[in-house]
């Protein structure tokens, strides 16, 4: 199990007792909102994806990393953060990471203190060459987490998404292992 701890955040793989909590993060259509492939409406569909992130802690050669994000403090659940691998000849060497938290947490620095919690696990313990991130461009709040970790924009893709009945334009993040090095 993977455990990373940082100054007010416990961030570690998913347990099955996070279920209720998982399920009221993953079941707010305002967290969820630019997330809707991960909307779950029902406390099973909620299960299955739960379920499936605990099933990849086993995985041979892991790809995908879903960690639950928890208040150091209180160990109330904050909220997910996730790195996914891309499938590449050279094993792990790109990332795409994601993130959601409770709206209670948000504007208080914790999305960021994940982000750079992971990023530093994907770079120093992966060994990972890049790790992106993207958002809708009207997502202030994620481009603002992407900035603060350091993360560098690599596009602007206009009308590449299709949100609430209309084309949206959509922003790309990068961040090398040698530019995570030079700001640490």
């Amino acid at each position: 199990m993977i455990y990373l701890e940082t100054k007010h955040l416990l961030i570690r793989d998913h347990i099955a007792d996070d279920l209720q909590a998982f399920h009221a993060l993953v079941s707010d259509r305002a967290v969820m909102r630019y997330l809707p492939d991960i909307y779950c409406a029902s406390i099973e569909d909620s299960r299955h994806n739960l379920q499936t992130s605990i099933a990849e802690i086993r995985a041979e050669h892991r790809t995908k990393y879903f960690f639950a994000i928890l208040e150091r403090s209180s160990e109330q659940f904050v909220g997910a953060i996730g790195l996914l691998l891309r499938p590449e000849p050279t094993r792990h060497s790109r990332g795409n990471l994601g993130y959601f938290i409770h709206k209670k947490f948000w504007n208080k620095g914790y999305t960021t203190e994940a982000a750079k919690a992971v990023l530093h696990f994907g770079f120093e313990e992966l060994g990972l060459h890049k790790v992106t991130c993207g958002c809708l461009s009207e997502n202030a709040g994620s481009e603002a987490v992407m900035k603060k970790c350091g993360m560098i924009k690599e596009a602007e893709l206009v009308q590449h998404s299709y949100h609430e009945g209309q084309w949206k334009d959509r922003v790309m993040y990068r961040l090398l292992k040698s530019e995570w090095h030079a700001g640490v």
